[in-house]
């Protein structure tokens, strides 16, 4: 079963259970991929998305609410914090398990072995075989830095 059917399936049941938190949650979920389909039509492929690219949407909204988390709990709203946490938990049931650091590490190490990177002009290489294994597993924003540092003390 697909990404997309997995989401529609639990939505589905969401429905059935009267669970209206994570009904809203899940209908977020389907109006970010029609969304996202409807700025693809206007490209000239309009093929639908895949699992990949609909893992970076439920990535991009969670680290949304992440940060949306942050300026809650700054601004002392507990009650909107703990909202977007629920919504998190729902969003990451269908992303893949995130990596550890230690995880990370290696994946990055092997990468620049797969990829025999000497120095930062290899990094959109080492990005793009990162990507192409791990996407959903790991923030690519933070590892850009992490693999910045390793070009630059020699790999």
């Amino acid at each position: 079963m697909d990404l997309r059917e997995r989401v529609n399936t639990a939505l589905k049941q969401a429905m059935k259970d009267k669970d209206q938190g994570r009904l809203a949650t899940l209908r977020l979920i389907n109006a970010a991929i029609k969304d996202q389909e409807i700025a693809q039509r206007a490209k000239a492929d309009a093929a639908p998305l895949g699992d990949a690219e609909i893992m970076a949407i439920l990535a991009r909204m969670t680290r949304q609410r992440q940060e949306s988390v942050r300026a809650y709990e700054e601004g002392g709203r507990l009650d909107l914090a703990e909202r977007e946490r629920a919504e998190i938990k729902v969003i990451e049931e269908f992303l893949p398990r995130q990596l550890s650091q230690e995880e990370v590490g290696a994946a990055i190490d092997r990468a620049i072995a797969d990829v025999g990177a000497t120095s930062i002009r290899d990094m959109g290489k080492i990005m793009g075989k990162l990507k192409e294994r791990h996407t959903g597993q790991m923030d690519f924003g933070a590892v850009g830095a992490l693999v910045k540092a390793r070009l630059a003390r020699g790999g």
